[in-house]
């Protein structure tokens, strides 16, 4: 059965700022900054469900992006946009931070969004 498309939203990813104050500056890396990049995708019914990274940003603190990601939606009702930070290295990634937005509550405009760790803790305070 094939279902439309009921919506689209459009995400973009600018940059990361105030990291090197969120995190200790060994708590990826050793001897270099961090290599960030961005996990983004969508939990929902699984027609909606998907993934999609970021470039990774290597050795910098204030990663820019500057990457545009489209998401068409079936039932965005449902839907529930996650965005997860990863610092890349080959064969593996490290948890940076994660944060979940349902779309419903989205609205148009530039918006810094809080990061918190695994148990939900904010990170960014």
């Amino acid at each position: 059965m094939f279902q439309m498309m009921k919506f689209l939203i459009l995400v973009k990813v600018i940059l990361g700022e105030g990291w090197h104050r969120d995190f200790h500056h060994t708590a990826f890396d050793f001897f270099s900054p961090p290599d960030f990049k961005i996990r983004i995708g969508i939990a929902g019914v699984p027609a909606d469900k998907v993934v999609k990274d970021t470039a990774t940003i290597d050795d910098d603190w204030l990663p820019v992006w500057n990457e545009e990601f489209k998401f068409q939606l079936r039932v965005p009702e449902l839907v529930v946009l996650w965005i997860k930070i990863l610092e890349s290295d080959p064969g593996s990634s490290d948890f940076g931070g994660q944060a979940c937005l349902p779309v419903s509550e989205l609205r148009t405009g530039i918006r810094a969004v809080p990061l918190h760790d695994k148990k939900g803790i904010n990170t960014t305070m």
